[in-house]
């Protein structure tokens, strides 16, 4: 057993059993707590409801039928829900069913599929998990050489006899899982295997991703991460309150209902300007760990509430240990400013009306080009503000003929207070944008606040600002851009005052439908070749980040648009 497993939490039953299955789904789930829902995890837990609540009935015995030695067999004790644990065995487990008879006992576990037709009359996964039931039994005295798998879709009863294979077998990969948690390090992925296709984790694991991008031999299957079915519930109405009835967040006004959202719909809570929630509402999100952000009425972040921090330790270990080596920082800097000159690039090309100037156009190329041998973070920063100015004084010419373009600074961004209507845009899109990678940070287990190109400063999302550097082209100017030449955007949407230009509550709201929209839009992965919304483009990013400081890929290459 590995130095340090002595002090590993019990393992549970269940995670033993997606080890003997996948090991690394086993330590994504015990060691880095993550989990996703699908559809199967929430069939299986529609199923396991009957028998999640503890309590127990007598029925007759079904195991002595046709058992011609014994006419009247005793009856069967059913007890649910049973919770047993031993620190020598390392073990824990919530059997679903203990039946005892005549003074033997046996663990029913139940499995919302069919009987598999295989030799042992299941798979070893669910062989050893029951097992390891058995073991938990035996050691609190009971005699128990059997178990039972119960499979709902077929109604059929599957009895396992623990022989010394099996037991030898649960040995044997208890202790492996224990060794590999100890170590730290996640499992390879598996290979081109059938089982990754309805794993509900492949958007966190990405087998086929990490394996791509360490040898480039064959492209990722098409495993299109789950659907977005979850999105964020701005509230900015000033002196609104968001409380809480039953599954519904309700925003008031005093006594006047403005709107309502079901809570499993909210994937955060965000709170603008003189806005406040009840206790209730604070209780229920952070027990589904949805973060409730805080932002001032223009959009600045302020902080953001959420659970206890991702179990991730490791991943934010070897963060601050790579920002702390120069050289760490520098090979994680470059390729996002190389990304970022790209896409703004490419944005000229694809929304000005008539072609930029090739002097514009090949000194971002050139920019891009220079960036990869950039001696250091302030070179990387010369390249980085040279292809800015290139960029912003041609930014003006996507925009439509109108007063708003008129009165748009070409000779670069002006912010804090920003002085015209599109700066006041391009500010409030671009901290919408900071907000949204913030809580992508924090669900993958960084610390926001510590990045590799960004100085850490006191309050600002240094992480964040990195990783969303790529994207202010392609999710924040292109929303800008867009709302201006569509119309959703006019002259009154803005008020100013003392010079400073800021967005009315309704002009707000326009950008927020906007951002959202942009988010929400299928992209073709330029590397992966899946279509994935941005959103989800947001999360694979830095889980690739994460990856690649954990060792699993040589290099890290933010998403770049063609």
């Amino acid at each position: 057993m590995a130095e340090g497993s002595k002090d590993l939490p019990l393992v549970p039953a269940r995670i033993l059993n997606e080890f003997v299955y996948c090991p690394r789904l086993a330590f994504l789930e015990w060691v880095d707590r993550e989990f996703a829902p699908s559809a199967d995890t929430v069939e299986g837990a529609l199923r396991h409801a009957s028998v999640d609540r503890p309590g127990f009935r007598i029925r007759p015995s079904r195991r002595a039928e046709g058992i011609g030695e014994d006419p009247n067999p005793p009856p069967v004790v059913q007890t649910r829900a049973v919770d047993l644990s031993d620190p020598a065995l390392g073990l824990v487990a919530k059997i679903d069913i203990v039946e005892e008879a005549g003074g033997r006992v046996q663990p029913v576990d139940l499995k919302k599929g069919k009987r598999p037709h295989v030799e042992r009359g299941a798979y070893d996964p669910e062989r050893v998990q029951l097992c390891a039931q058995g073991l938990l039994l035996r050691s609190h005295g009971y005699t128990c050489d059997s178990g039972v798998l119960y499979f709902a879709g077929s109604n059929e009863r599957v009895e396992v006899p623990f022989d010394e294979d099996l037991v030898s077998l649960t040995r044997e990969k208890l202790a492996e899982l224990r060794s590999v948690a100890a170590c730290g390090e996640i499992p390879e992925p598996l290979v081109d295997s059938p089982k990754c296709v309805r794993c509900s984790l492949v958007p966190i694991c990405l087998p086929d991703e990490i394996r791509f991008l360490k040898d480039r031999s064959s492209p990722p299957r098409p495993l299109v991460p789950a659907a977005d079915h979850t999105f964020p519930l701005y509230v900015q109405h000033p002196g609104a309150t968001v409380r809480k009835s039953g599954d519904l967040l309700q925003v008031f006004d005093k006594d006047e209902k403005l709107g309502e959202m079901r809570t499993r719909e909210v994937s955060q809570l965000v709170l603008m300007g003189r806005v406040s929630a009840t206790e209730p509402v604070y209780q229920e999100l952070l027990s589904q760990e949805k973060p409730i952000v805080h932002l001032s009425s223009g959009g600045w972040l302020y902080g953001v509430t959420d659970g206890l921090p991702h179990a991730n330790i490791e991943l934010r270990r070897r963060q601050f240990r790579a920002a702390d080596d120069a050289a760490a920082r520098l090979r994680i800097a470059r390729p996002i400013v190389v990304a970022k000159l790209q896409n703004q690039r490419t944005f000229l090309r694809r929304n000005a009306p008539d072609p930029p100037p090739e002097a514009t156009l090949d000194g971002l190329r050139h920019a891009a080009q220079a960036a990869p041998r950039a001696t250091d973070i302030d070179s990387l920063r010369g390249h980085e503000g040279y292809g800015g100015r290139l960029y912003f004084g041609e930014l003006a010419s996507v925009l439509r003929a109108g007063p708003l373009r008129d009165r748009f600074d070409a000779a670069g961004r002006s912010r804090r207070p920003p002085r015209d209507p599109v700066n006041a845009l391009l500010s409030f899109a671009y901290s919408m944008l900071v907000r949204e990678w913030v809580t992508v940070c924090r669900a993958v287990g960084f610390d926001p606040y510590l990045g590799f190109y960004h100085a850490p400063r006191y309050g600002r999302p240094s992480l964040a600002l990195d990783l969303m550097e790529p994207f202010r082209p392609i999710c924040a100017d292109s929303v800008v851009v867009r709302a201006i030449n569509n119309g959703e955007i006019g002259e009154s949407d803005f008020i100013e005052r003392l010079g400073a230009v800021n967005l009315t509550d309704g002009g707000r709201r326009k950008v927020l439908r906007a951002f959202e929209e942009r988010l929400a839009q299928e992209v073709t992965h330029p590397v992966f070749g899946y279509r994935i919304s941005y959103r989800r483009v947001f999360e694979i990013e830095a889980r690739l980040l994460a990856r690649h400081l954990l060792g699993e890929i040589p290099i890290y290459e933010p998403m770049t648009t063609r």
